[in-house]
């Protein structure tokens, strides 16, 4: 078994879409639409859906906002540079919410940013986070 994907709701498709791909760098992988459930789905990774998890995004037609609720907390993807990263996405008009810094209690630089749907995405450093994984 492995996990295949993540789903979120996001409020603009292309907008989402931009913003994974041109900012985080992921592929866009596959896309469909449902139109008697009126809906438009867009699969984005880093990697092929084989080789690993990918987040899809689904768009609601008509839907402008969620709640996300308080049991969601964040996405993590590893990056070479955090504070790169976040210098990145703030020139794209990205919002960072903790800049790059080490995590309480540790030495793991992390930091957090959002989507724009307001999802929380957590930045680690990638060879910080192999060493926290054990790897």
């Amino acid at each position: 078994m492995r996990i295949l994907h993540t789903m979120i709701r996001v409020s603009d498709l292309q907008r989402s879409i931009d913003f994974y791909t041109r900012i985080m760098g992921m592929r866009l992988l596959r896309t469909s639409e449902n139109t008697e459930y009126k809906y438009s789905l867009a699969f984005v990774g880093y990697h092929d859906e084989s080789a690993g998890s990918v987040i899809e995004l689904t768009y609601n037609w008509g839907t402008q906002s969620y709640d996300h609720g308080n049991a969601f907390g964040h996405i993590a993807i590893g990056v070479d540079d955090v504070a790169q990263m976040c210098s990145n996405v703030k020139q794209a008009g990205g919002k960072v919410t903790r800049e790059a810094g080490p995590v309480k209690g540790g030495n793991t630089i992390i930091a957090f940013i959002e989507d724009p749907d307001g999802y929380k995405i957590e930045l680690i450093q990638n060879d910080q986070a192999d060493k926290a994984l054990g790897h």
